[in-house]
């Protein structure tokens, strides 16, 4: 091999090496653990080969960690954003960069979006510049009532952005699913039966169980099938999956994979509640439930959490009559594991903005009347509570010993809206905070023209 081309392979060694985790330590700062409790003053967190090892008051430095004066600053653990679509597009509007919704596929659990995500997404730089540093990304049901198989992220600069592929499946049953599924609850309910149902006489098959061999299909939970076992006309007689959708769901029957179903109104919920009763293994997470706060009784003795947007307090539709931003405040004091997500859309509903969502939780529960959350809930419901539903408790959303080094520094109370974050490690590795948005701002601080091209001359 020639020098050059010697010297060119490793330059592109070089590019996809990963970044060395930094050992550091920020001392008297006012420090957020994300496990529900209140900020505590004066406090520091070290941080040794990209996991947390300490944080708290009275934490020593060890010798030879970079320590940084966090005085007057605030520092927490990343945050998590809990449904989202950040990597599956760069412009909502154009089609072409599009990728959140499979309209008009065959196709619709064996979905997986894994392989569409872009690291490089402007709309990723600028979750991470807002202290995002963990996300779980899903895909809209469009052609199917299933969206498929969301992936648990991290939105690290660097070409590695899935840390679970196929972490769960998401299915609805209101309204949009209705329209889906034939125009009807009825249909939707019928669809989502009959399709578990298959999935569950599909994995139960002897014949696939002891099917191993490599090169064969995946049913999703890493056990392959030979296709040649499911190809008898008895097997194909009243089935309505594909075999791929069908062996995407198998490890949705027997608990091994999260079902995440879309639904707002109470009876809606109460109906999904109802499904373990014929598929008890079922692992169930509620998405919407605008309603929530209706039957969160039932939520809370049958463990099943929910992601909820906590704004949403006026009826946009009949399935949203009796949304209140009380809504999540009355779920989590009955005992519901709530987690503030499924920010995906306009500029006011962006992930970025979950400091302010959860901060308006704090206020609420300041209103007579009202229901909210206080600081150490709702810090946890944009850090720890998701990354516990998503499957990463303990690793993510925390600062304790053990966890990943995602942590995030503060100019001030991370929910209050004038705070800004000015560090972001991911795994121990600082992160870029440049994007778009941040470049805009800069290039219009101040209304000085001189330096304009010509095109924006007055």
């Amino acid at each position: 091999m020639s020098a050059r081309l010697l010297i060119g392979a490793a330059l592109a060694a070089l590019a996809i090496a990963p970044a060395a985790a930094q050992d550091i330590a920020i001392t008297n700062a006012t420090v957020a653990t994300g496990d529900g409790s209140e900020p505590i003053r004066g406090a520091t967190v070290v941080v040794r080969g990209g996991k947390v090892v300490a944080a708290g008051p009275g934490v020593s430095v060890p010798a030879g960690v970079q320590v940084v004066d966090g005085s007057g600053k605030w520092v927490t653990p990343g945050l998590f954003a809990a449904m989202s679509t950040l990597g599956l597009s760069d412009a909502d509007g154009v089609e072409e960069s599009n990728d959140q919704a499979s309209r008009g596929s065959p196709f619709g659990a064996a979905l997986d979006v894994a392989p569409a995500l872009n690291p490089s997404s402007q709309h990723v730089s600028v979750a991470r510049g807002g202290g995002i540093t963990r996300a779980s990304v899903f895909s809209r049901p469009a052609s199917s009532i299933f969206g498929g198989q969301g992936a648990i992220v991290d939105l690290g600069a660097d070409p590695r952005m899935v840390v679970r592929p196929r972490a769960f499946q998401l299915a609805g049953l209101g309204e949009s699913a209705a329209r889906i599924a034939g125009g009807s609850r009825v249909s939707a309910h019928a669809v989502l039966r009959n399709a578990l149902r298959e999935a569950r006489q599909y994995g139960a098959d002897p014949r696939i169980a002891a099917t191993r061999r490599s090169g064969e299909v995946a049913t999703g939970d890493d056990m392959p099938v030979d296709p040649r076992l499911i190809d008898s006309p008895a097997e194909r007689e009243d089935v309505l999956l594909t075999r791929f959708d069908a062996a995407a769901l198998v490890p949705v029957v027997k608990g091994a994979q999260p079902l995440y179903v879309d639904v707002e109104r109470a009876a809606d919920i109460r109906a999904v509640l109802e499904l373990t009763r014929e598929f008890p293994q079922l692992k169930l997470v509620i998405v919407g439930a605008s309603e929530g706060w209706l039957v969160a009784r039932e939520l809370a003795a049958a463990g099943v959490p929910v992601i909820a947007n906590p704004m949403n307090d006026l009826p946009t539709s009949f399935e949203q009559l009796a949304a209140t931003q009380s809504n999540v405040g009355r779920m989590v004091r009955a005992g519901v594991k709530v987690a503030i997500g499924g920010l995906t859309g306009t500029t006011g509903d962006q992930p970025k903005n979950l400091t302010q969502y959860a901060g308006n939780m704090v206020a609420l529960g300041k209103v007579p009347g009202a229901s909210g959350l206080s600081w150490g809930e709702a810090f946890a419901a944009i850090s720890s509570v998701p990354a516990e539903i998503s499957g990463q408790g303990g690793r993510a959303g925390v600062l304790k010993a053990g966890a990943a080094g995602d942590l995030v520094i503060w100019d001030g109370d991370p929910l209050e809206v004038t705070s800004a974050a000015t560090r972001v490690f991911i795994d121990g590795v600082e992160q870029p905070r440049d994007n778009h948005q941040r470049a805009l701002a800069d290039r219009y601080r101040d209304l000085d023209t001189s330096a304009l091209p010509k095109a924006y001359a007055r």
